[in-house]
């Protein structure tokens, strides 16, 4: 399976679009945010990059969670094993790709995952304490469990913080396995960027999505009945764009707040990404300003496979 994974603003999307249209494959997301309908503007779903010399390319694992619900690794997981097993039926090539470190590697290295129900009486402790206080916490129980689980990429506030918690602590209570994600034989490809061209890119888009009415698309989503909790737990835009629609942070602190914490969580997703690495996934590292033309041809390379267009 080709796997293509790299930062926010890496231009991975039109890459591995790219490449599943040259071998005739499909797109799987491994992206945390656009699983979700009506969250297109703020989740950056560009759905325009799966269109290839006139062609939708075919992609899965976007628009299947409702607003407001907490969709999760285990669920990701199951679904792409569902998403998965379909293509191979079909004798269709797989295109992973996604920013998302924690789900890349979920599937990658096989984690073994189960469900695990709330415990309010955890939360309940939990509640008041700061971002800070939980993640120290985290970062204990991790450390007990021998897990790589709950990065900072991914909790980063304090409801994201405290469900990490109530996971490392249910794991640690019940080892029994959990289901199994089949290992599956892949080349994963990074796509690399400077840090300056990486920021630039980032400045750039986050001013297109705000003139394309992400601010608008935050409103019709509270205007629906999604409580202003429920969509600041997803972080980033619709974090910052809720707490300025609401009324805590003006116009300009929105904007300025938002495109530092992208910032800081491009520079996480690289951290990530070198993790894997350390953690024995291989990845090739492909120069994201070549032409598109000589980066689908890498990365066809890289895997062994020819284009059959």
């Amino acid at each position: 399976m080709i796997t293509i994974v790299g930062p926010t603003a890496s231009g991975k999307t039109v890459l591995a679009a790219a490449v599943a249209h040259a071998v005739g494959g499909e797109v799987v997301s491994a992206d945390s945010r656009q699983v979700y309908r009506r969250m297109d503007i703020g989740t950056g779903k560009d759905l325009a990059d799966y269109v290839v010399d006139g062609h939708v390319v075919p992609y899965h694992l976007i628009d299947i969670a409702e607003p407001g619900t907490r969709y999760n690794l285990f669920m990701y997981q199951h679904d792409f094993v569902k998403a998965y097993s379909d293509l191979q039926r079909r004798g269709v090539p797989a295109v992973l790709c996604g920013g998302s470190g924690l789900y890349v590697e979920s599937v990658l290295r096989g984690y073994q995952l189960k469900p695990v129900p709330e415990n309010p009486q955890l939360r309940a402790a939990l509640q008041g304490l700061s971002l800070q206080e939980l993640t120290c916490m985290l970062e204990e129980l991790k450390q007990r469990n021998g897990t790589v689980m709950h990065n900072t990429t991914d909790v980063d506030s304090a409801q994201r913080a405290i469900r990490a918690i109530e996971i490392e602590t249910y794991n640690g209570e019940h080892p029994a396995e959990g289901a199994q994600v089949p290992r599956i034989p892949a080349v994963v490809i990074g796509v690399d960027i400077d840090r300056e061209t990486r920021r630039s890119r980032i400045t750039r888009r986050l001013e297109t999505r705000l003139h394309e009415g992400m601010v608008d698309e935050v409103k019709a989503l509270l205007d629906s009945g999604i409580a202003a909790a429920d969509l600041t737990y997803y972080g980033l835009e619709y974090k910052y764009v809720t707490e300025y629609v609401i009324g805590r942070l003006s116009y300009e602190e929105m904007r300025r707040q938002l495109e530092i914490a992208i910032h800081q969580f491009a520079k996480r997703q690289m951290t990530w990404f070198r993790g894997m690495e350390r953690r024995g996934v291989r990845i090739h590292w492909v120069d994201g300003l070549l032409p598109l033309e000589e980066k689908v041809r890498a990365v066809l390379e890289l895997a062994g496979m020819s284009s059959c267009r």
